[in-house]
């Protein structure tokens, strides 16, 4: 009852906007498994190709990070003193550096909205094969929460 207790907190205090530039490709078949038109994102895009809620024109890092808060903050909702960490993931094609990029405005915004990050973690966390694009995810954290996330570990995917 415990587990349930306190994995159910972490996925009712956590939210995700993902944002595709290139389609994925499926290797068995050897070729994307959708479309994503040139100069164009996909908004809400799921990692397995699922569709967004919009298609829109390509936006700078700092207009993609603005637009994806725009989603997360108002759904939670946050406020101001809140404690969260911050998840920017890589969808298998995107440049580190380029994560950096909307981390950095990331932290510019929830700062400017006084949300504490108490935690980064940018890099390729869940991918999407050869996808270009990132996933944004937000999680509200008590001491409960902030305690398990400092725990160590150790597994083939992530260690701490």
């Amino acid at each position: 009852d415990e587990v349930i207790s306190v994995a159910q907190k972490a996925i009712d205090n956590t939210k995700s906007v993902g944002i595709g530039l290139t389609p994925c490709t499926i290797p068995a078949l050897g070729k994307p498994n959708f479309v994503i038109e040139e100069g164009k994102m996909e908004l809400g895009i799921g990692h397995h190709g699922e569709p967004g809620i919009k298609v829109t024109d390509l936006k700078t890092a700092d207009e993609m990070a603005e637009t994806m808060l725009d989603i997360i903050l108002p759904d939670l909702p946050f406020v101001s003193n809140n404690e969260v960490v911050v998840l920017i993931s890589g969808l298998g094609a995107t440049p580190v550096m380029e994560l950096y990029i909307l981390y950095a405005k990331i932290a510019e915004i929830l700062a400017n909205k006084n949300i504490k990050i108490y935690k980064p973690y940018v890099g390729d966390y869940f991918t999407s094969l050869d996808m270009m694009g990132v996933t944004v995810t937000l999680m509200k954290v008590d001491d409960e929460l902030k305690e398990l996330i400092d725990l160590s570990a150790n597994s083939m995917g992530f260690k701490q």
